[in-house]
């Protein structure tokens, strides 16, 4: 039982361990989702400074087909960002699931290991009230048993003085 215990407290120490990492992994998820969102930010602020700039027809109708080719490019970096956003959505998804299982699991555990600790204290007051019951019977038997000696004596006793006797007689 000491060495189901110890697996158990392995296997949660284990488990610790396993949470920490996947904090670790959701931390750095995070920050790189702070990086991809400055990053729009940035790219949000550089085409509003670009558009500020271009006021011209002339230059508008020079530029059109880079802008274009950049909205397009945008486009294409919008779709990447949404699905780096997606992805960080199902791996928190996936975590908090692990980590709602992780938790029932350790519960169950816990709860196993209480049950585990309750039978221990059981068989151990048992195991005492047997040892105290074995303890009577065999002061009782030891009573009996010098009794029995004290008896034997006293026949022994009186069996010699009756031998004594007899000769006498």
């Amino acid at each position: 039982m000491e060495a189901d215990i110890s697996d158990m407290r392995d296997e949660l120490q284990s488990r610790d361990s396993l949470w920490r990492r996947i904090q670790l992994e959701c931390q750095m998820l995070y920050t790189e989702l702070l990086k991809i969102k400055e990053y729009k930010d940035i790219q949000e602020i550089q085409i509003k400074h670009q558009s500020s700039h271009v006021q011209l027809t002339e230059q508008l109708e020079n530029k059109n087909p880079e802008l274009l080719l950049f909205a397009e490019s945008q486009e294409c970096q919008e779709e990447e960002l949404n699905k780096i956003r997606n992805h960080v959505y199902r791996e928190e998804q996936s975590h908090c699931s692990e980590q709602e299982r992780m938790k029932t699991e350790i519960s169950d555990l816990t709860e196993e290991l209480h049950q585990k600790e309750i039978t221990i204290a059981t068989i151990m007051e048992k195991a005492s009230l047997l040892e105290r019951q074995l303890k009577m019977e065999l002061e009782t038997k030891h009573k009996l048993l010098t009794k029995q000696q004290l008896l034997e004596f006293h026949y022994q006793v009186i069996k010699s003085e009756n031998t004594h006797l007899k000769e006498m007689v």
